[in-house]
C-alpha cells in the first residue's frame, strides 16, 4: 500500500504490518483513503479529530444556510378594508424577513359560486407587493380554498439602510403631483425672496 504521512508527506509503498507499526509509533490511525487505487492509498491521521472537524464544518454550513419558512395568511372573499390592511402589513413584514407567504382565500356556503371574488383579492395582493415579491404559485382552487404562494425578491444590501425611495412597509413613496394645466406652478422667485432681502 502507498502510505501518506499525517503532514501530507509521501512515505512510499509499504507492506501492511510496517504501515501499522509506523502508525502505532506515531500514535495515529491508519486510514484507507483510496481503496480502488493500485496500490491502495492509506494515510496516517488522528481519525477522532478528523471526524470532529468534519462535524464542526457541517454545523457551520448548516448555520450559514438560510432556512426559508412558509408563512400563511388567510383572507375571506368579503374581507373588511381594515382587516385587509392589517393582514397586508403582516404579509409585507413576512416578505421583508425573507419568508415565502401562502395566501389562502376561504370560501363558505354560497361564496363558492363566486370564485372570481377570491381571485380578484389575490391579484390585488400580488399587484401591491410586486416590488418586493413575485408569484411563485399561481392562484388555484383547492376544495373550499383558493391558494397562491408569494416568493420574496432579493433585496440589495445597500438599500436596507436607506429608504431607497421606498416606504418602510415596502411600497414606493408617491411621486409629487404635477400642476394641473390651469394651475400656475409655484414661481422660483417666491422661494428665493428671503435670500434677496438679506
Amino acid at each position: 500500500m502507498r502510505l501518506i504521512g499525517d503532514d501530507g508527506e509521501q512515505l512510499g509503498v509499504k507492506p501492511l504490518p510496517e504501515a501499522l507499526s509506523i502508525a502505532r509509533s506515531r500514535e495515529l490511525d491508519l486510514v484507507e483513503v483510496a481503496p480502488n487505487a493500485d496500490p491502495p492509498v492509506c494515510r496516517l491521521m488522528d481519525f477522532k479529530r478528523y471526524e470532529y472537524e468534519q462535524q464542526q464544518r457541517r454545523k457551520e454550513s448548516r448555520k450559514k444556510a438560510t432556512q426559508v419558512v412558509i408563512k400563511e395568511m388567510k383572507f375571506r372573499p368579503k374581507i373588511d378594508v381594515h382587516d385587509y390592511t392589517t393582514k397586508m402589513r403582516h404579509v409585507e413584514r413576512f416578505l421583508a424577513e425573507g419568508n415565502k407567504v401562502k395566501l389562502t382565500i376561504m370560501f363558505r356556503g354560497r361564496e363558492m359560486a363566486h370564485p372570481e371574488l377570491g381571485l380578484r383579492i389575490l391579484e390585488r395582493i400580488a399587484d401591491e407587493v410586486s416590488g418586493v415579491a413575485m408569484v411563485e404559485s399561481a392562484p388555484r382552487q383547492d376544495g373550499r380554498n383558493m391558494t397562491m404562494v408569494l416568493h420574496p425578491l432579493k433585496r440589495p444590501a445597500a438599500g436596507r439602510g436607506g429608504d431607497g425611495g421606498a416606504a418602510k412597509d415596502g411600497r414606493r413613496a408617491p411621486k409629487p403631483r404635477p400642476p394641473a394645466p390651469n394651475e400656475a406652478p409655484e414661481p422660483a422667485a417666491v422661494q428665493a425672496s428671503p435670500a434677496e432681502e438679506s
